[in-house]
């Protein structure tokens, strides 16, 4: 256990060290193409991930590639960490992902995240955010972006279930394009509190895309109904124990 918190300790000071680092040395990305700064966010994530295997043993794996969206998509994916925050610009091919607002104040990673077009959306400011979100979104995929959003609107720990909020049945109908699910379990190993992680492997699947048409109740079932099934399925459980020995 203590060479575990070391470990997460120092990774931790790796990750936000490193993006103090990067991010005052590729500043001079943030005045050039979006280009320049997508590789220099690209090659911060393979440090990140570099340390995050070699300092608490934590590797990850895509399942499903035959699913990935490629051009202009939704992705609607569980949220148990950080880690798929970040993770999804090393997997997917030219990403947009819906953050909040206050994310894209903060030093660095906020730069970055505007300077990529993410889309920021103000929960407080209602109808108005909605309607804001919706144009991003339309707009990012007809420039053959894949739009991400984490549908229940939080971090929750592996095997709890909220409720998923209505934006993603928005997003799905205005931007009349398929819907791409995605189960993962990032948070057996990197918890969405605390800074402690265990050694293991995450696994992010994509599921079968649900595609454009769905009367909104059909869809959010339907939407539900693939990450939930598919996201207990990559949790401990009965399928892992060890076979019993023969009499």
């Amino acid at each position: 256990m203590r060479v575990a918190a070391i470990g997460s300790i120092l990774f931790v000071v790796w990750m936000y060290g490193l993006m103090v680092v990067m991010g005052l040395v590729c500043s001079p990305a943030l005045l050039g193409p979006r280009a320049w700064s997508k590789a220099c966010l690209r090659l911060y994530l393979d440090l990140v991930f570099g340390g995050l295997r070699v300092l608490c043993g934590v590797t990850y794996e895509v399942r499903g590639t035959e699913h990935l969206p490629r051009g202009g998509a939704l992705v609607a994916s569980k949220h148990q960490s950080m880690f798929e925050t970040l993770a999804f610009w090393r997997i997917l091919d030219d990403p947009a992902i819906i953050l909040k607002k206050e994310l894209s104040y903060l030093p660095f990673f906020g730069w970055y995240a505007m300077k990529l077009k993410n889309i920021s959306v103000d929960r407080s400011a209602g109808a108005k955010a909605l309607r804001g979100m919706l144009k991003q979104a339309r707009e990012r995929a007809e420039d053959g972006r894949q739009v991400v959003i984490f549908p229940q609107g939080t971090r929750l720990n592996p095997g709890d279930v909220d409720t998923y909020k209505p934006g993603v049945a928005g997003l799905y109908a205005a931007m009349k394009v398929a819907c791409s699910p995605v189960a993962l379990n990032s948070g057996l190993y990197w918890p969405a509190h605390g800074f402690a992680r265990r050694p293991g492997r995450i696994i992010v699947e994509f599921l079968p895309p649900i595609e454009p048409g769905l009367s909104k109740d059909d869809f959010m079932t339907t939407l539900e109904a693939r990450i939930e099934s598919a996201s207990a399925a990559l949790l401990p459980g009965v399928a892992d124990m060890p076979e019993p020995e023969a009499a």
